[in-house]
């Protein structure tokens, strides 16, 4: 990784606060993972499990010289990432994100209109989180012998991740595999439709992705995924559909949809084990072991930790605790 991702987001900061970002070392740049405004809360970023606090020189562990977030800094913040027009991002805003040029999501908190019982809209926006999102080739080198079935297919996959655990950028560097193909697997690259709703994984900008997910990738971005999911299907013919995040009952008919038809599916969802999961009441038409292979991501050795994975029968092939390896990682079943 490089600083690069952070410099990315500059541009989204009012000057004031991105002056003090700047001023950051390389090494800790290297590492940030959220940049948290909070009004009248000192300025800080996180990442690695650390919190640091800003101030007019950098890092600063004096809170007499900690800044303190304004309502004008938020103010400022807001029209810089909704390019000075939030009626262009008003549907974003109803979801509490804004995603920006590289896939960076920026999250909104503030007080919530209600219309219909439906969010309508966020109003007196005084929390922001701006999440950085970091392509890392070569992040799913250690599951993608679990994922190919043969070297003509994969198995039906589930990521179950809690939030920042890297399941997004494992999903990413899979879809990357998948489509370019593996010779250490001897396996083909295949035509990946990918549902990319909130334009984080692909990274789109006029529907060209930046970044990197492979040669043999559709992308549908800004796109909900059931609706997606159904429209790749007819129009791209892919051999696997590949999105993030799932948690709606349409989402869940959707990928039932696509495994009848015959493409494989590999998706996410939030969760901290596979019990999780079976308790999504939403998600009850997707029985486990609709799920080939079922992987579960920590943080205990680092973001992008693999903790466990499971078969389709629930039987624990990998664990990181009790360094179960039953099936070798470049063994490939025929």
């Amino acid at each position: 990784m490089n600083a690069g991702y952070i410099n990315d987001l500059l541009k989204y900061v009012p000057s004031n606060l991105r002056g003090m970002l700047e001023k950051l070392p390389d090494n800790i740049k290297t590492h940030v993972e959220e940049i948290r405004l909070r009004i009248g809360r000192p300025f800080m970023i996180g990442g690695c499990g650390k919190e640091y606090f800003l101030g007019r020189n950098g890092l600063e562990s004096v809170s007499s010289q900690m800044y303190i977030v304004t309502e004008e800094d938020i103010k400022s913040a807001v029209q810089l990432i909704s390019n000075f027009s939030l009626y262009s991002v008003e549907d974003e805003i109803r979801n509490g994100y804004i995603t920006v040029n590289g896939g960076h999501r920026i999250g909104l908190s503030g007080r919530v209109v209600i219309d219909n019982n439906k969010v309508r809209t966020i109003k007196d926006i005084s929390f922001l989180n701006y999440r950085i999102a970091k392509q890392i080739i070569g992040a799913a080198n250690k599951i993608a012998g679990y994922i190919i079935r043969s070297p003509d297919t994969v198995y039906n996959t589930l990521i179950i991740s809690p939030p920042q655990c890297g399941k997004t950028t494992l999903l990413r560097d899979l879809i990357r595999q998948l489509s370019n193909g593996l010779k250490e697997y001897n396996f083909q690259g295949k035509k990946i439709g990918l549902i990319d709703e909130r334009n984080e994984i692909a990274a789109c900008s006029f529907g060209r992705p930046r970044n990197d997910v492979g040669i043999r990738t559709d992308v549908m971005d800004s796109c909900p995924k059931a609706e997606g999911i159904i429209m790749m299907i007819r129009s791209m013919s892919p051999e696997i559909i590949a999105t993030d995040e799932i948690g709606r009952r349409e989402d869940a008919e959707a990928i039932l949809d696509a495994i009848n038809a015959g493409v494989k599916v590999i998706t996410t969802i939030h969760g901290n084990d596979l019990e999780d999961f079976l308790r999504k009441n939403s998600l009850e038409k997707l029985s486990k072991d609709l799920f080939e292979r079922i992987i579960i991501l920590s943080r205990k050795k680092g973001v992008g930790t693999i903790d466990k994975i499971y078969d389709k029968e629930a039987n624990l092939i990998f664990s990181i605790d009790d360094k179960i390896n039953n099936l070798q990682n470049k063994q490939i079943s025929s």
